[in-house]
């Protein structure tokens, strides 16, 4: 292999391993405006989509000890990684292939497990971490909310008696 390819096979290899998910796509059809949107919005939520000849990244793939994707890569094939969290790539992709009807979900590996299309659709429903965070944050500081409100009623019930007695009297 030529000096050039084996640079961009070790470059590609370190980005997948990098990345905590590795997702395949069949891009035919999307236009260079469409291919260059999806990129744009893959960039804000930290992934990144690459076309790069499927013998390449297949070489990627089995010098890093991935599990076997090798019929994935058939035709126009796209590879999305990243370093932020699935779900909100997974949303992203799902959105854009609602909105423009490609691109085509072949295949996946995340965390070193294949996921299939059905996986990747739940993981595009999950909240993204910030709003699990939130929600966590108001389970554990309901209870503590309602002890205060219980412990402020009887002093208000009082203030509340008494201002009722002077506007009558």
């Amino acid at each position: 292999m030529k000096l050039e390819k084996q640079i961009f096979v070790d470059e590609l290899l370190e980005r997948i391993q990098a990345s905590p998910y590795l997702l395949v796509f069949d891009y035919q059809g999307l236009t260079v405006d469409g291919f260059e949107e999806l990129r744009k919005r893959l960039k804000e939520v930290g992934a990144k989509g690459t076309v790069a000849k499927n013998r390449l990244v297949k070489r990627s793939l089995q010098a890093g000890d991935f599990p076997d994707l090798s019929e994935a890569f058939v035709g126009q094939t796209m590879i999305v990684t990243g370093e932020g969290e699935i779900p909100a790539a997974a949303k992203v992709l799902k959105n854009f292939t609602a909105e423009f009807k490609k691109p085509v979900f072949k295949a996946g590996v995340l965390d070193g497990d294949v996921i299939d299309e059905s996986q990747l659709k739940a993981l595009a429903e999950l909240p993204s971490r910030e709003e699990l965070l939130a929600k966590l944050l108001s389970v554990i500081n309901a209870p503590a909310s309602k002890l205060v409100r219980t412990i402020n009623e009887p002093a208000g019930s009082l203030a509340r008696v008494l201002q009722a007695f002077a506007d009558k009297g």
